[in-house]
């Protein structure tokens, strides 16, 4: 991991907006947690589609930018196996192959039981600017 992807994910606004925190993120890998909360719940009462899209957007963003170059989504899948309800949801992301232009990245997202709730496909452009170029860029504005 570079110290550029970790900064790049930390400027994410709407990540820290919803709660998602990045607790893990190196080598095509990363891991981000979401403890569930009243507003993160839909007219049923089961977190919202939106809140589970973005905690495994966030672990496949940190997957895809952790080797030091800006990668951005080319295409997202979700599949939602189950309902989450309460506590905290973990999303852990892979790297399941990387060329000089498009990763790929697999995402679970997991309730504490250990229960899946969601699979999230990810493919990634890498593009030719580094995290490093990326950070100076935001933080110059």
């Amino acid at each position: 991991m570079t110290d550029s992807g970790r900064q790049l994910i930390d400027a994410d606004r709407f990540a820290r907006f919803t709660g998602v925190e990045l607790l893990e993120m190196g080598d095509g890998r990363a891991v981000t947690r979401l403890e569930i909360k009243d507003h993160h719940r839909n007219g049923l009462g089961v977190v919202q589609g939106g809140a589970l899209f973005t905690l495994a957007d966030v672990a496949f963003a940190a997957a895809s930018n952790s080797r030091g170059q800006v990668a951005v989504a080319l295409n997202v899948g979700i599949t939602f196996a189950k309902a989450g309800t309460n506590g905290t949801l973990t999303a852990e992301a892979s790297e399941e192959s990387r060329g000089p232009k498009v990763g790929s990245y697999r995402i679970h997202v997991r309730d504490e039981s250990g229960d899946l709730l969601v699979t999230f496909q990810g493919l990634a452009y890498i593009k030719r600017q580094t995290t490093a170029e990326a950070v100076s860029h935001i933080r110059s504005k």
